[in-house]
């Protein structure tokens, strides 16, 4: 545009200002834009914060604050440094998808790190119905994104909490909707210590295991091809980066499988041998508290990934499906800076907080699970 501009021919750079000088420097500034409070505190705005922007990405918490009295951006240490050492801040819990596709880096040892997966009740399931009202009371959508992790377990408490009522039996159904205790069943979902039914388990681990079984096939190579391929090609950082993308994937996927499997075998087992169901107490409600583990909240407290259309699943479906083809480093922990500003909104509540998953839906999840 700016060559064809009538006073084009004025501007310094008019011959040597190329396209790809263009992308670089567009790049440059909307990988690292800011999200600060306007100087009321109303509202939030966009801003470049140029000394603070330069710190990488290394492992920890949120250390950053916007002081709205004193209108600046606060960021605290997350830990001692020595003169002339760099100085890393954490960006938040995204995953290396949204790393690459943000921030343009691959994180090695990323903790957060997470496989999109796309659920959702078929409206032709003869319970749908029932199904999306238990749904509902539990404040989960009928269809969703959620998540699968690198972390055990690879679900968090809000997929957990689905999975159980996807695979609800119809008498199961009317227990949490009728039936004695039943706001107290809703309450307890997504909590791994109390069961609906060994049935419903072994169901639900069986349907999680041949979901991500699927979801691995759609991949034209395998594990040991990409890693096979890492070693012995001499490839650019860009590819580098894809390859390590799609590896880190496979291996949460298996991760999953094999997680599933075991708790399926594990339920299988209980079934067989008439185990008593763990029973759920009013002297419990402690263990729902949030200061315990994810797999304990009650689902309420927990934010869901984003939603995105889809096309829903009956669990029969599902399992019986056959599925056809589908950054540079700074130091051993740490890789170069990039976007911030989805996962580090900055205000003076928030300073010293974790915050949520970055939203999926801006490339936007999960759930975020330590889900």
């Amino acid at each position: 545009i700016s060559q064809t501009h009538p006073n084009a021919s004025k501007l310094p750079l008019k011959d040597s200002f190329t396209y790809d000088d263009y992308r670089w420097a567009v790049s440059s500034v909307m990988t690292r834009q800011n999200q600060i409070p306007t100087e009321d505190g109303s509202r939030v705005t966009l801003a470049l914060i140029p000394l603070w922007d330069m710190c990488n990405h290394t492992n920890g918490l949120i250390t950053t604050g916007y002081n709205l009295e004193d209108d600046r951006c606060e960021c605290v240490a997350l830990q001692d440094f020595k003169p002339g050492e760099q100085i890393y801040i954490f960006y938040g819990t995204r995953s290396n998808a949204e790393f690459v596709i943000h921030s343009g880096f691959f994180f090695d040892n990323n903790s957060h790190d997470r496989v999109k997966i796309k659920l959702g009740v078929s409206k032709s399931d003869r319970l749908y119905a029932m199904k999306a009202e238990v749904l509902a009371r539990a404040g989960i959508p009928t269809s969703s994104v959620f998540a699968l992790h690198s972390t055990e377990p690879p679900i968090s408490a809000q997929l957990l909490a689905f999975l159980r009522v996807f695979c609800m039996s119809e008498e199961e159904l009317k227990e949490h909707l009728i039936g004695e205790h039943a706001i107290d069943k809703i309450f307890t979902l997504g909590n791994s210590e109390f069961p609906i039914s060994w049935d419903n388990e072994v169901k639900l681990w069986t349907f999680l295991e041949a979901r991500a079984s699927l979801l691995l096939k759609t991949y034209k190579t395998t594990v040991e091809d990409d890693k096979s391929f890492l070693e012995t090609h001499d490839l650019t950082s860009h590819a580098i980066m894809a390859i390590k993308l799609r590896l880190g994937e496979k291996e949460i996927l298996e991760k999953a499988v094999k997680s599933a499997a075991a708790s399926r075998e594990y339920y299988t087992k209980q079934m067989a041998d008439g185990a008593p169901l763990p029973k759920y107490e009013e002297s419990n409600i402690a263990l729902l508290e949030n200061t315990v583990a994810d797999s304990r909240l009650p689902i309420v407290l927990r934010n869901l990934e984003d939603v995105e259309e889809q096309g829903d699943l009956k669990i029969d479906e599902a399992i019986d499906a056959e599925v056809t083809e589908n950054g540079f480093v700074n130091g051993e922990n740490s890789l170069f800076n990039g976007t911030k500003s989805e996962s580090e909104n900055l205000n003076k509540e928030k300073s010293n907080r974790e915050t949520e998953d970055a939203k999926e839906s801006s490339s936007e999840s999960t759930d975020e699970v330590k889900e």
